[in-house]
């Protein structure tokens, strides 16, 4: 990517701000000649994170919704990573339409602006479009670890459906854009990305968890407790995006996330607990509860693992930070970042 273009939508979120940091990091690094040019798309709908002031001369930054044709003075791009959108269950059910806006419209958008691209002397060397591990749905027993070919048990009526389904639709786009106009695109399907940044107001598990312990209030479980997951630390994620943006084949997905270990949500909130009581003298402790969503659990997925061997083949994509040494980096971020919104 060295001496090209780079821009990312919705660059001011938690995945975002990594995103733009390894640029601004390789900027500072490459010389003059092998810089990236990097630009910031963002509606800023959840607010404008203070981090962002930061890359004012590093970066162009332009408030723009990408449902809203591309404007023709936008910068021009040889890399896009498509990461707008609402990744957090609690927020995309609020605003279900926006985040089908966002995977849907927003993305065809992009696509097209490609294409028109395609037809000049610099066609576009890289697309990433973000999808998710919710396209899986609710796997059985005998996928998981889930591969890439797995092809999903979803709800299309469900509280999650305006996520799951608009990811699932745009990788149809992704597949057909690449194959049609020969394009090199390629799709990400995080799997639980975390890590110092992301918001402490986001409503997922491990913010929702260390916003009680900061409080000193107990950990409060508002499900059973059993449905399990792999956690996948940002650096590792941010890695494996970048390699998907730079190495995917054309028109396929990767799972980016780490196969192991596999723990239930009370294990993730014991977890946390030892080592707030271990790094801060933290004395609350994992309860249950009940809780005033009515929505909250429907069609949450029992299970939720991947099959990363596709990533490590094509992409030689190799996740190395276990799940304890990321919760104490998170936790350590947290407890010095009370309010949780800058990183």
């Amino acid at each position: 990517m060295r001496g090209r273009s780079l821009a990312i939508t919705g660059g001011a979120g938690f995945l975002g701000y990594y995103l733009a940091l390894v640029i601004v990091w390789w900027n500072e690094r490459a010389g003059r000649n092998g810089q990236i040019k990097l630009t910031i798309l963002d509606n800023f709908r959840r607010g404008r994170p203070q981090w962002l002031a930061r890359l004012t001369n590093r970066a162009t930054i332009v408030e723009f919704d990408l449902r809203s044709p591309l404007a023709k003075d936008l910068p021009e791009f040889d890399y896009v990573i498509h990461a707008a959108g609402i990744a957090s269950p609690t927020y995309y059910r609020k605003y279900p339409i926006e985040t089908m806006d966002a995977n849907v419209v927003g993305l065809r958008n992009l696509l097209d602006r490609c294409v028109e691209r395609s037809t000049a002397k610099s066609p576009v060397k890289g697309f990433l479009f973000f999808s998710s591990s919710e396209i899986y749905g609710d796997p059985p027993a005998e996928a998981i670890p889930t591969p890439e070919t797995f092809r999903g048990n979803v709800s299309c009526t469900g509280p999650r459906a305006c996520y799951d389904e608009s990811k699932r639709y745009g990788e149809t786009l992704c597949v057909n854009f690449a194959k049609t106009y020969d394009l090199p695109i390629a799709m990400a399907r995080p799997f639980n990305n975390y890590g110092p940044g992301l918001k402490i107001s986001d409503r997922r598990v491990i913010p929702d968890f260390a916003g009680s312990i900061l409080k000193g209030e107990d950990v409060v479980l508002y499900s059973d407790g059993t449905p399990t997951r792999t956690y996948c630390y940002a650096a590792d994620a941010i890695v494996g995006y970048y390699k998907v943006l730079v190495r995917g084949h054309a028109g396929e997905p990767y799972n980016i996330g780490i196969e192991s270990p596999e723990i239930s949500v009370t294990q993730l909130a014991q977890m946390m607990v030892t080592t707030s009581q271990r790094l801060f003298g933290y004395k609350g402790k994992v309860a249950f509860g009940k809780t005033d969503e009515p929505e909250y659990l429907v069609d949450n997925p029992n299970r939720r693992c991947p099959d990363i061997r596709k990533a490590r083949e094509h992409l030689d994509y190799r996740p190395c930070i276990d799940i304890a040494d990321g919760l104490e980096r998170a936790l350590t971020w947290y407890y010095h970042n009370p309010v949780g919104e800058d990183a």
